[in-house]
């Protein structure tokens, strides 16, 4: 069911979608309406099957809270959304994430310089009121979005890029090197391999030292809670490549029980030429021997092998972390897309909102 929620300025009604009540109506609206968004933010990108997406949309996630709200157009299509995701109270670290909120969302070209954005902004200011957020976080990869939030005070605290890479004219033979040297006996380090799933109770072992490295990633200004990973998102996350197919690859290099380098990569069957290329970290200690470029080279030798239809790899770095940016870039990674993650604080969202009609 839609409830309507607003009628401000400019005549734009905003609806919260609740995927669980939602009508057969308003999921065609919801579905048409990320078709129309997925071309014009994403063009040339594979786009998931609608079932995928109401699938997606209909699991409550097991730590975070989403709310969905939708902007409607004059025929009851919709015309922009907002999205907004924070820590549910009670998981584990919640504490750190209490004041943090992540928001996404837009216009469609066609109803732009509407007011439709400034509404949907004043449904996420009553967002962070609402669940006292003092912090909201939203990403952006295109000259509009920059413009919009820079317009409405948001400051951009971090920058990241999405490289991507063709398989087609990697170096094997360089990656070859690169396993031997990053494997050779001289570190004294334990290999360990998974490819398809990895074993929960493993995972459970692997959340510390995994967080400890994905939390000292470089995020230059961002104001955040610790990065972490948990236990928690790894079995929906499986049922949900079980259902569709899909593959989990962990790569690890081990000083006894310690974890000093990793390669986190996945593959979804639906897009079968593409391999996604997560977490790849060394821990402080044992940087410059050459570890990176070991689990790296380990991880795409794994993936050729048991998916030799992929043709693309895809990766998302800082851009201030220079040394993975020049192993990839040897790779033959290049730069596909710029994010800028701004942010934004109650009140200066408030100020803004209270200039507008």
């Amino acid at each position: 069911m839609l409830e309507n929620r607003a009628a401000p300025a400019r005549h734009t009604v905003t609806t919260v979608f609740d995927p669980q009540r939602a009508s057969e109506t308003d999921w065609g609206h919801f579905l048409a309406y990320w078709r129309l968004r997925a071309a014009e933010d994403f063009p040339g990108d594979p786009v998931p099957p609608d079932a995928d997406t109401r699938h997606n949309v209909l699991q409550p996630g097991p730590l975070y809270a989403v709310h969905r709200v939708l902007a409607v157009g004059a025929h009851g299509e919709f015309i922009g959304s907002l999205s907004a995701s924070f820590r549910r109270e009670g998981t584990p670290g919640h504490e750190a994430f209490a004041p943090f909120l992540e928001a996404w969302g837009g216009v469609l070209r066609p109803h732009r310089r509407r007011g439709v954005a400034s509404t949907l902004l004043r449904a996420l200011l009553a967002l962070m009121e609402m669940h006292c957020k003092s912090v909201a976080t939203i990403k952006t990869h295109l000259p509009d979005g920059h413009a919009f939030l820079q317009a409405i005070g948001a400051v951009e605290k971090h920058r990241s890029v999405e490289n991507r890479m063709p398989l087609a004219g990697l170096d094997w033979q360089m990656l070859a090197r690169w396993r031997a040297d990053g494997f050779a006996p001289a570190h004294g380090l334990r290999t360990e391999v998974h490819a398809g799933r990895v074993p929960f109770e493993r995972l459970a072992a692997l959340m510390a030292p995994l967080s400890a490295l994905l939390n000292d990633a470089p995020t230059t200004n961002l104001e955040r809670p610790p990065l972490r990973y948990d236990l928690e998102d790894f079995p929906p996350w499986y049922a949900d490549m079980d259902r569709r197919g899909g593959e989990h690859f962990l790569v690890l290099l081990l000083d006894g029980d310690e974890v000093v380098a990793v390669c986190d990569a996945s593959w979804n069957q639906r897009f079968p030429d593409r391999l996604q290329q997560r977490l790849t970290a060394v821990a402080r200690q044992w940087r410059g021997k050459g570890l990176a470029k070991g689990v790296k080279a380990a991880m795409l030798q794994l993936v050729r092998e048991r998916h030799p239809e992929v043709t693309l790899a895809v990766t998302h770095n800082a851009e201030v972390n220079a040394p993975m940016l020049t192993i990839n870039h040897r790779l033959g990674f290049a730069a596909h897309k710029h994010d800028g993650l701004y942010q934004i604080d109650t009140q200066s969202l408030r100020t803004f909102l209270e200039a507008r009609p």
